[in-house]
């Protein structure tokens, strides 16, 4: 497990954290299909909290592609390194999911982060912040659908209906078991959104949620409560 220290000029207001994701933003590459699913690598990533004791734990679990076994694994932990404000929470989470992924062993390949990348006020979530930073393909798989607004998939796994934001299309609700409730799917860096669902539905056989992120959701937990006695101890 890393520890980590908030970097030197982390943005500490909310004026500093908009400037970074204005200055970022057009470094998001939307043109590249990415990998193509079920081969290589893929990586999920995750973090959990304790803001009572103010530290975060981020997992970073990489995944055969064509099987869904773990073959590498990663956790970091650190001080939590800006406050809750809605559109820029990718600035607690970036540091220790840096960490966590630059401590893996071997290269992710394509990065599913648990949150969103194009779906977003300024159309620059945490999977594009992560994919620009690192360069890597990243996409974003969310639970709900923030502040976007979409209609239902039909009942079959695989169906799909655009996250829309007026009518600009910035994601899809993508359909992984029949009659269950969406996941939302949106391209962070370096993959097109057909790719995208692609890989979700590629990584979700048999549960709603991606292997990718179940498995980094049940690590920064364990990793959480295993650091935050000794973090609070300092």
């Amino acid at each position: 497990m890393t520890t980590v220290r908030t970097p030197a000029g982390w943005p500490a207001t909310e004026e500093e954290a908009r400037a970074v994701q204005d200055g970022l933003r057009t470094k998001v590459v939307l043109g590249e299909p990415g990998p193509p699913p079920g081969a290589g690598h893929v990586t999920g990533v995750d973090v959990a909290y304790d803001d009572e004791r103010d530290v975060v734990a981020a997992a970073a679990v990489v995944l055969d592609a064509a099987t869904l076994d773990v073959v590498a694994e990663s956790t970091a932990v650190g001080r939590i390194s800006f406050p809750y404000v809605p559109g820029l929470l990718a600035f607690r989470e970036i540091p220790t999911v840096l960490a966590a992924l630059e401590a893996l062993p071997r290269t992710p390949g394509l990065v599913v982060c648990d949150g969103y990348g194009l779906a977003h006020p300024r159309r620059f979530g945490l999977a594009s912040h992560l994919g620009v930073l690192t360069g890597l393909p990243t996409i974003g798989v969310a639970k709900n659908p923030f502040t976007f607004t979409y209609d239902e998939p039909a009942a079959p796994r695989g169906s799909t209906s655009p996250l829309l934001a007026g009518t600009e299309e910035v994601g899809r609700a993508l359909r992984t078991r029949d009659a269950v409730k969406p996941v939302f799917v949106s391209v962070g860096h370096r993959v097109s959104l057909d790719n995208a669902c692609a890989h979700t539905l590629a990584l979700a056989p048999a549960y709603r949620l991606p292997e990718t992120t179940r498995r980094a959701d049940a690590l920064c937990r364990r990793a959480l409560r295993e650091a935050a006695p000794a973090l609070t101890a300092d």
